[in-house]
């Protein structure tokens, strides 16, 4: 693995993944229908509350990643948080192709979707705890998400 530098979270640099969630800049309402795709008939939508400290500092041990096969996650920041987004496409011998990972730092009042069977790294904030609302589509099963080891690496936080 190359070394991963995070860079500014865009919704041009994260589209291969997903939809970056910003509210509006002028007063109106923009829409996010992807936020809340499916393609498994018997799930039905969760909506969940997650609090986390910030990282301690210091590089960050990356040595797992998670994907929703079938559905879209959510994250939708409660408050003003900065925090990390790493994502890597599904390789096609399985597993995340983390050869293409990407890291990204999310600013203040952006959230994201994750496509599914999109990799990504669980959440991390930075600087101060983070309270988000979680969407996502699950059916009870192991399907609903699975979490795999990577090859360990450490990405250098700023």
């Amino acid at each position: 693995m190359t070394m991963l530098t995070p860079r500014p979270l865009t919704p041009e640099a994260f589209a291969p993944f997903g939809e970056v969630l910003e509210v509006p800049a002028e007063a109106g309402r923009l829409y996010y229908e992807r936020a809340l795709a499916t393609s498994r008939p018997g799930a039905w939508p969760s909506l969940s509350l997650s609090m986390k400290e910030p990282h301690d500092g210091g590089p960050l041990r990356v040595h797992q990643m998670e994907r929703h096969a079938f559905s879209s996650q959510s994250f939708i920041p409660l408050g003003p948080v900065r925090w990390l987004v790493i994502v890597a496409p599904h390789a096609a011998e399985g597993g995340p192709d983390m050869a293409h990972a990407e890291a990204f730092i999310a600013s203040h009042g952006q959230g994201v979707t994750y496509g599914a069977d999109v990799w990504h790294h669980p959440l991390t904030v930075l600087d101060a705890p983070g309270r988000f609302a979680v969407v996502m589509w699950r059916d009870g099963t192991a399907a609903d998400e699975e979490f795999v080891s990577v090859t360990p690496f450490d990405l250098a936080l700023g």
